[in-house]
């Protein structure tokens, strides 16, 4: 199992880690409604709160954060002292969204709501990309019989256009960008599948057509690992934050390779990393720890 430096404890499942420029670390408290920052220092203070249910976060390039909102989609369990989301969609389910928040005042702006006349439902995880845009998964809702098949949006850092580029998938979960915007990745939850695209323009990939809905199915490990949000290292390689078996599923850029970093949490969300990519910040979100480690992780 890899050795993780505790940064902060006490948090209500925290996902979406950014690294600031100042060198702390923003996280969301979905359980909590926050935007929160772990200092250097190790100091933890609120940025934003009131949000119904942020799920992921991006930073801007005027310095604002990019959240996906759910919309307060989860109800909350202790299990074993575990924060677990319940399986079901919240009674309370408010509306998803894409929202701003300016991380100095705290204040909330919400972006995105809607696409061709259709509710978002429960905005999950995002990329910026270098065009002035920013993609987006909508995990969508789980009812006792059904589910939703939702998929991955496109839309202005201003809210001004949004589009859905690819439909239907199944309980998207991570997004991201290889490090030149020629590749998109998506990770389902449910399958524990992780997806890829070509990109051939801004918010457009090479084909949603066929199986998979044209996608490349780079790593699908089963073993009961669920997959949760992602980040793509500065080398190409893509991380998804791993359920059950917790830990990191690390995969090859061409899927050629994937290996799985034990972490001790069942419920590994989310990964970001350093600039120069020799730290990773990782989202014990089950035991409410924000974490680092030394990356490549070395056994």
């Amino acid at each position: 199992m890899a050795e993780v430096r505790e940064l902060a404890r006490g948090l209500r499942f925290p996902e979406g880690p950014v690294v600031m420029d100042d060198g702390s670390i923003v996280v969301v408290e979905i359980a909590r409604g926050t935007l929160t920052r772990v200092g250097t220092d190790g100091s933890v203070s609120v940025v934003a709160e009131g949000l119904p249910g942020p799920n992921g976060a991006a930073l801007a390039p005027d310095g604002s954060l990019l959240v996906c909102d759910n919309g307060a989609r989860f109800d909350w369990l202790d299990i074993m002292g575990l924060t677990v989301p319940a399986p079901l969609t919240s009674a309370g389910w408010t509306g998803g969204s894409l929202r701003r928040v300016d991380p100095v005042s705290g204040e909330v702006t919400s972006l995105v709501t809607e696409c061709d006349g259709r509710p978002l439902l429960a905005p999950n995880d995002l990329v910026l990309d270098g065009h002035g845009g920013v993609w987006f998964t909508d995990h969508g809702h789980i009812r006792e019989r059904t589910t939703d098949r939702t998929g991955v949006f496109y839309a202005a850092l201003d809210g001004s256009s949004i589009r859905e580029v690819i439909h239907p998938l199944d309980s998207p979960n991570g997004i991201g960008l290889s490090p030149d915007g020629t590749r998109l990745y998506v990770a389902e939850t449910h399958h524990g599948r992780l997806l890829a695209w070509d990109v051939v323009a801004p918010g457009e990939v090479a084909s949603t057509e066929g199986l998979n809905t044209g996608a490349d199915v780079l790593a699908h490990p089963g073993g009961g690992r669920l997959f949760d949000s992602l980040a793509v290292h500065p080398d190409g390689t893509v991380v998804v934050g791993t359920l059950g078996d917790g830990g990191l599923t690390v995969v090859a850029p061409d899927g050629s390779s994937v290996t799985h970093v034990a972490l001790p949490d069942p419920l590994v969300t989310n990964v970001c990393f350093s600039a120069d990519g020799a730290t990773a910040y990782v989202t014990l979100s089950g035991t409410g720890v924000l974490g680092a480690l030394d990356w490549p992780v070395r056994s």
